[in-house]
Parts: C-alpha cells; structure tokens; sequence
C-alpha cells in the first residue's frame, strides 16, 4: 500500500513528530501550531463516517489573485497566489462506485459514479462539482473509482479565495493519488476543476482559481494557449509589507448573470474584430476600430475591453517589479489595477442591487488608512465580497482595526503564500 494511506493511530502518532510537524509547517508557516489539532479532528471524523481504514491526507490551499482581474477567460495575463488556508480531506477508496463527501459541520453528499453527465437538479452545487470532477479526470484518460472524504476548509465561503476552485482541485488531487498515482500534471487538473465548474456547476469562470491553487506559490499565467497555459513561478518578498484579504460582506446571491455579463461584453467586442476573445485581438485593431464598435457594442462593453488590454501590461510590470523586490513600484501598479477596475470593467458596483455598495466602502476605508503607504484593489469577481490590500507594518494593526470595526472581527485575514498547490502528506510507514 502506498505510504500516503495510514490508519488513524499511526496519522495520530505521525501528526505530533518533529517531521510530521516540519510538514505542517510547510504548508502552513506560523499558523501550523494549530493545524495538528485540525487534522485530528479530520481523523475523528473520517473514522466515525467510514470506519476505521487506512486513508489519506490529501489538501488544495486557496488562492489571491494579486494581478489580472478579469483576464483569464480572456486568454490574458494573471498573477496569482496560492495561501495557507486550504481544504483538507482524509480520503480512502472504498468498492461502492460512489462518491461520498462528508464536510465538517454538513451533511453527507453521495453520488453515483455510474453516471458522469451534468445533471440540472445539481446545478449550483457541490455535487456538481463532484461529478464534473471525475468526468473531467475520465476525459484526460485518467481514472476514477469509489472515494471516501471527510473534509475540513479554513476557506471562508465568499472570502475571495476562491473555496469552489479549492474543492475542485482537492477532489482531482484525491482522485489523482488514489488512482493515478499522481500522473496527472497540476495543470491538468486545474483544467478539470475549471471544467467541472463551467459545465456541471453551471458558473462561466476563467482558470485563474484554479490553477493558482493546484500549482501553488506565486505564479504568473499566460492563457494565450488554452490548451496549454504557459505557468511561470515568480520569486515573492513582500519586504515591509503585509498582505491582506478584507472580506466586506455583501450577498453574491443573484450575481451570476453580473459576473457573466463581463466575460460576455468582452467577446462581443472581440467578436466584432473577429475573434473569439480579447487576448486574439491586436490591442492596436481594438483602438483604430473604437468608432466603429461604438455602433455595435455598449461603451461599458468597450471600457472593459479597455481594461483588458491595460490589465495585461499591468501583469508584466508587476511580475517586473516582484523580481525586482521594488514593492513600491508593485504598489503603485496594484493602484492602477484597482482604480482600472472600478472605473472601466465596473466590478464594484452591481447594477441589480443599488444598495449593495460593501466593496467601495473597504476600498474607500483601505484609501483613507493607507493612501500613500500601500495599496489596495478589488479581487476576484468583485460586485460584492473582498478587496486585497497591502500595508506597510507600521499600519498593520490600524488598518485591520479599522476593517474589523466595520466588517466584523474574522474579515481580514493575513495572507501567507503556500509553496505548494494540491498535495498529499507522504509520512514513512513505520
């Protein structure tokens, strides 16, 4: 048996040793004090679920997206991270072809893997992503089989660090190591993920979440390729600087069509310059063809294509500016990312709800604790939900007092990047 599969006594006696703690403390740094305590707790409730067999650890952080807002489904740039908060499972096949998923706090999911076609009564749910998964491992060639998960996220649900992308990358890692000895490549699983999502989920995301979670640490992402994402990994040193993530609340219930609408103002832009996406159209076509687009497509449909042509260069100058460890630079860059998004794709504000406006107020209260300092910007899909910022140390503490005051104690959290995407413990077998 694979040394990845422990019964729970010896993943109790692993989890408490110098190595089993150096691992923990790779994935997550100064928080992995706290994090054996977790993983037990995932051992009590996997064998309480499924009994007492040999499983294994298997987990997927989220991610933050530093640059590139809105560019991925366009076949632009991003940079993106992976961080210390993860999805983990204690994860074990079992011979009942089905599909079993137990969160922590939830109650059971439980599919049949007989059946890997979308079905509409899952749409918008977790067993959609569950099914879309494993369908999307069959078509890699890979395969699936019976699986057993007990699962515990520190992802908050609508935090902006992506907890579906998180999911999805955690069930093909587990899929991966239980049943492919782990010959499927990080990419490919976070194509699986972004599949599962589009066509089982029924959400029209890009691949960005995805593949900043299955690659793991800090990676600039080139989708000219489709098919084959050009993935870089970019040296990160914040210096004086702490990042952070403000969840500001708000409601993403009735979003999905705000969230559609950009990718969609964008290829029809690019539809009539005939090509598919924006990153097939020559910027200088997209400029020279503005009086004539004017007669077919909305002006807000053109400020978005505005932004994505702006938001490309912007990633090459950040990832310039991190080689470089000029964080001032960065941050003047992630400026102009945040104010290219407020003003020209309009992410902030969702035109169904006018009394929504959570973002634009931790924007307007990161501005007035760190203007001049720092930075900040919306990530993610925007229109409700989190801003990153980044704060100079010596306003670390005021500008996370300020936003707990307002959006509650657990609303700004501290952002470490994990080196490492999805991943299984491998402890020595005694």
């Amino acid at each position: 048996m694979s040394s990845i599969f422990m019964h729970a006594n010896q993943w109790e006696q692993y989890l408490y040793t110098p190595t089993g703690a150096a691992a923990l403390a790779m994935l997550y740094g100064e928080g992995a004090s706290t994090q054996a305590g977790r993983y037990m707790a995932a051992v009590r409730g996997f064998t309480n679920a499924f009994g007492d067999t040999p499983f294994a650890f298997v987990s997927a952080p989220g991610r933050t997206e530093l640059l590139g807002n809105h560019t991925d489904h366009q076949r632009g740039r991003v940079l993106a991270a992976a961080v210390s908060m993860d999805v983990l499972a204690a994860a074990a096949k079992n011979d009942a072809g089905r599909l079993r998923l137990l969160s922590q706090g939830y109650t059971i999911l439980d599919i049949s893997l007989d059946s890997l076609l979308p079905s509409a009564a899952e749409s918008n749910t977790t067993a959609a992503l569950m099914r879309g998964v494993a369908a999307g491992i069959v078509q890699a060639g890979g395969a699936v089989g019976g699986m057993d998960l007990y699962v515990i996220s520190s992802v908050p649900v609508g935090s902006g660090l992506s907890s579906s992308a998180a999911i999805e990358v955690l069930l093909g890692t587990a899929f991966n190591y239980l049943y492919n000895e782990n010959a499927l490549s990080p990419i490919r699983i976070a194509q699986i993920g972004q599949y599962a999502e589009n066509t089982f989920f029924g959400k029209p995301c890009g691949l960005m979440d995805q593949m900043a979670s299955s690659v793991g640490g800090v990676v600039s992402i080139d989708f000219a390729d489709a098919a084959n994402p050009l993935v870089t990994r970019i040296p990160y040193d914040l210096g004086a600087y702490t990042l952070f993530v403000v969840n500001a609340g708000g409601s993403h219930a009735d979003l999905t069509q705000e969230y559609a609408d950009i990718p969609g103002e964008m290829c029809a832009v690019a539809q009539q310059l005939g090509r598919a996406v924006l990153g097939e159209v020559a910027p200088d076509a997209f400029f020279e063809a503005l009086p004539r687009l004017r007669q077919s497509v909305s002006d807000r449909a053109i400020l978005r294509a505005l932004h994505f042509f702006e938001e490309n260069q912007r990633v090459l100058q950040g990832e310039s500016a991190l080689r470089c460890g000029d964080m001032p630079r960065y941050c003047g860059i992630m400026l102009s990312s945040g104010d290219s998004s407020f003003k020209q794709l309009q992410n902030i504000y969702p035109s169904g709800n006018i009394r929504e406006r959570s973002v634009a107020l931790a924007l307007s209260l990161a501005k007035r604790t760190l203007e001049g300092q720092g930075a900040w910007r919306v990530q993610g899909g925007g229109f409700a939900g989190t801003i990153q910022a980044l704060a100079p140390l010596a306003l670390a503490a005021p500008f996370c007092a300020q936003m707990r005051a307002v959006f509650g104690e657990d609303s700004c959290p501290a952002l470490r990047v994990r080196p490492v995407g999805g991943y299984a413990l491998a402890p020595t077998q005694p």
